[in-house]
């Protein structure tokens, strides 16, 4: 959790006091489809599913970035949650990604963090807009589902698609 707050924390520094003319902030909404990897046996558990973020970047002028994404996601595993997630970026349109994150759902966080390996295009399609195209796989060791008797592995792929404005 504290890694997760320290990425936060020099996003904003970042987003405050750019480096050069061409670094910048973006600001935007996604979705992802999202899709579990290994059969879930509880009963009313969706194994894929929609979820929605908003996002903030901070890119430099060279080829590194920093991400933050809050992420809701409705019926994960029988409950809605929420997914804070912070990414250290590198590339500019072809790029790829690694993060972690929390997921909060029923009144508390998760024991341990999820991590996440992204790879996207990221698009100037209009002047200062950004199209996201990106797969992401996310993984913890495992996830304690309540009604179940055992621990399921959580891998999950998601297919997403972000639109952020720079500024």
């Amino acid at each position: 959790m504290k890694s997760c707050v320290w990425i936060v924390v020099c996003v904003v520094l970042l987003a405050v006091n750019p480096l050069s003319a061409e670094a910048g902030s973006r600001l935007g909404v996604g979705a992802n489809y999202w899709v579990t990897l290994d059969d879930i046996d509880v009963a009313d558990v969706d194994e894929n599913g929609l979820s929605y973020y908003l996002t903030y970047q901070y890119r430099t002028d060279r080829l590194l970035g920093l991400q933050a994404d809050l992420e809701f996601i409705p019926s994960r595993f029988g409950k809605d949650a929420w997914a804070p997630q912070a990414y250290l970026v590198v590339g500019k349109a072809l790029y790829a990604a690694a993060g972690a994150g929390l997921v909060y759902t029923d009144g508390s966080f998760a024991d341990e963090p999820f991590f996440s390996l992204k790879l996207g295009f990221d698009l100037e399609i209009l002047p200062h807009i950004f199209l996201d195209l990106n797969a992401n796989y996310r993984f913890n060791d495992k996830t304690d589902l309540s009604g179940s008797e055992t621990d399921i592995d959580t891998d999950t792929v998601f297919f997403g698609v972000a639109i952020r404005i720079g500024f």
